[in-house]
């Protein structure tokens, strides 16, 4: 029994890749991660909204979290993977550069973000884990997911 209760403290995290960066999202707000495929583009559509694709009939936008996070455009040689999150304004398809493993974590192992980060990305990053060997950015899918309206700074859900 004392194994439980001592497992309660522990949170389940997938984890991706973006410019070299690890991020985790929590496992619950992974709907699926699927291979990139066609998206139809959205004419006027801020430049992070890569388009739409459809998933089995559902019609869900796709996002280019390096766009979203100021991070340097992916490499054209490199394809992205879709991770499908559940978000507060409904499912949206984020685009990564590589998914990882599935990490289990500690609650004392979470921090603030760090002051070195930009502020774009702690914007969006609720804090980190210190994991062995790197840090792994806890995405807030919901501030991940917003679209900052062009020149104005506002957002707008996706």
């Amino acid at each position: 029994m004392t194994e439980l209760t001592t497992m309660t403290s522990a949170h389940q995290f997938c984890t991706f890749y973006l410019n070299h960066l690890l991020f985790g999202v929590e496992s619950q707000k992974i709907q699926e991660v699927v291979t990139y495929r066609e998206m139809r583009p959205v004419p006027l559509a801020p430049p992070v909204v890569i388009g739409l694709m459809n998933l089995r009939g559902q019609v869900v936008v796709a996002l280019d979290l390096r766009r979203q996070l100021e991070l340097p455009e992916r490499p054209s040689n490199m394809t992205p993977v879709c991770l499908v999150v559940r978000a507060a304004g409904g499912t949206v398809c984020l685009l990564a550069d590589e998914v990882g493993n599935v990490v289990e974590v500690e609650e004392q192992t979470f921090e603030p973000s760090p002051e070195t980060l930009s502020k774009r990305l702690r914007s969006v990053i609720l804090g980190v884990h210190k994991l062995e060997r790197q840090l792994m950015h806890v995405l807030d899918t919901d501030q991940a997911c917003e679209i900052q309206a062009i020149g104005q700074g506002q957002s707008s859900g996706a």
